[in-house]
């Protein structure tokens, strides 16, 4: 394959020419695959299936029968389920585990005749940053392979950027989908928080986990979002609202209110090329008869303690399901009940995992739980108020998707604080569950690429996306 689509319809007009099939598309994709192996991108690869099916939507697309994503070849992050498939989430406690039914949205997106190419390498129970913290070593970004592909959904966002498939989903808990869409060059969406099912995930913080989609277009965002959300029977957090026609109804903007974290620009820790990108589009947005105003944000430094507190709060809660009993990797040293809870988590879980179990085993214990946990969620809801207030004023929020562009892969810091501050611009949409979108603004001086991001009001994908569309053509 030696083309380049950017969206699905580039892709649907070339197989209506005749130009190309999906079968030559999916095959294409593989062999690119095969190239890119070295970026450690995909934990497995469906190849005979995704050449079967591809014949039999090749057939579907001639009968004019075939479904709104067909000619769509995508990848998925290793901790949505698909029937029939492993599902490790990148854990060894996983290892050889496999799903014995698919993910709501798995469902969707086959019964719309995608095609799903392979699992793609995270950070371990989308625990990370960087998707260095992977049972499967770290991910290369193609753009430097000195540098982290970003994270947790790291091998999604390296699949898109290499050519390795069209488009690819994720899961986005503190920015999972935004920040290595933003390292690769592409656009990360994570949505209103219940417009899209959790059914079939592999949970880390259930209050915070949602479905994201990684593309190279808005116009694929919009569709995969239409196709994917919906009520479900399976997820009983999700919204009714109903869901639009996403991508039939993007359409031309008119003069907006956006407001900018004026700590974007002040702060120290925020790269200055990262700056310079965000003041350029400032001004960009201006000249265009936007209204463009700084706004303080008294709440920033409480973002990441907040949402690390909770988190891993919810993170030892789900993970205890994983004891070596029931499923997946049980040590070969246990010799009773309690050796076998000790020893399989243990040697199954790694480092990060551990250090986040046991961080949030302690702040939900008896003498600590008001201390901090009970705190977090009152400091959530205080986010959460002056966030609307601010999105009742402005339409939209605009700030860097990360403070730095992609670092360097092994950049061991001692203090692992410091790691979980590169989440700092991304966790406002996280503890807000406001839709967000992180979208490409070009490279800096070393080709690494930087992203923008966009905050908007609940279950407002539609202006979300239209702005989105004109942001990319400023």
């Amino acid at each position: 394959m030696t083309k380049s689509y950017i969206s699905l319809t580039e892709i649907k007009s070339a197989i209506a020419k005749g130009e190309i099939t999906v079968e030559k598309l999916v095959r294409g994709y593989l062999n690119k695959i095969s190239v890119n192996a070295h970026l450690n991108a995909f934990n497995e690869v469906f190849e005979t299936e995704a050449l079967i099916f591809a014949q039999k939507i090749d057939l579907r697309i001639k009968q004019g029968v075939a479904g709104k994503l067909a000619g769509m070849v995508i990848a998925i992050k290793d901790n949505i389920c698909y029937k029939g498939h492993k599902a490790t989430a990148s854990s060894k406690i996983l290892k050889n585990f496999t799903s014995v039914y698919s993910s709501t949205v798995v469902e969707r997106m086959v019964a719309e005749d995608a095609i799903i190419i392979g699992r793609c390498n995270c950070d371990e129970f989308g625990m990370g940053a960087a998707n260095e913290n992977s049972y499967f070593g770290p991910v290369k970004n193609h753009a430097d392979q000195t540098k982290v592909a970003g994270g947790s959904s790291g091998g999604s966002a390296v699949a898109v950027q290499a050519g390795m498939c069209h488009a690819a989903l994720g899961t986005d808990t503190g920015g999972s989908v935004r920040q290595p869409a933003s390292f690769c060059g592409l656009v990360g969406m994570k949505p209103t928080y219940g417009r899209i099912s959790r059914h079939g995930i592999i949970a880390y913080a259930s209050s915070f986990d949602q479905v994201g989609t990684i593309t190279r277009s808005v116009e694929d965002a919009a569709l995969l979002l239409e196709v994917i959300s919906g009520p479900d029977e399976y997820d009983s957090t999700l919204s009714s609202t109903e869901v639009p026609s996403f991508s039939n109804n993007i359409k031309a903007t008119s003069p907006k209110k956006i407001a900018y974290l004026q700590e974007a620009l002040s702060s120290p820790g925020v790269d200055p090329e990262v700056k310079s990108n965000l003041i350029q589009y400032i001004e960009k947005l201006r000249a265009e008869g936007h209204i463009v105003k700084p706004i303080a944000f008294e709440y920033l430094e409480y973002l990441v303690p907040a949402y690390y507190i909770l988190a891993m709060a919810e993170a030892s809660s789900n993970l205890s399901r994983y004891d070596g009993v029931h499923f997946g990797y049980r040590s070969p040293n246990s010799t009773d009940l309690v050796s076998t809870y000790k020893r399989s988590r243990s040697e199954g879980f790694g480092k990060e995992v551990k250090r986040r179990i046991m961080l949030g085993t302690f702040v939900l214990s008896a003498g600590y739980y008001d201390a901090y946990f009970a705190k977090a969620q009152k400091v959530r809801r205080l986010i959460r108020e002056r966030t609307d207030a601010i999105l009742k004023e402005y339409d939209f929020i605009l700030i860097p998707t990360a403070p730095e562009p992609a670092f360097a892969i092994g950049k061991v810091e001692k203090d692992p604080v410091v790691t979980y501050l590169s989440d700092i611009f991304t966790v406002q949409a996280s503890l807000t569950g406001a839709p967000a979108i992180s979208l490409p603004t070009g490279n800096n001086s070393k080709g690494l690429p930087l992203g923008l991001q966009l905050l908007t009001r609940h279950f407002e994908e539609q202006e979300l996306l239209n702005f989105s569309k004109y942001f990319l053509e400023l």
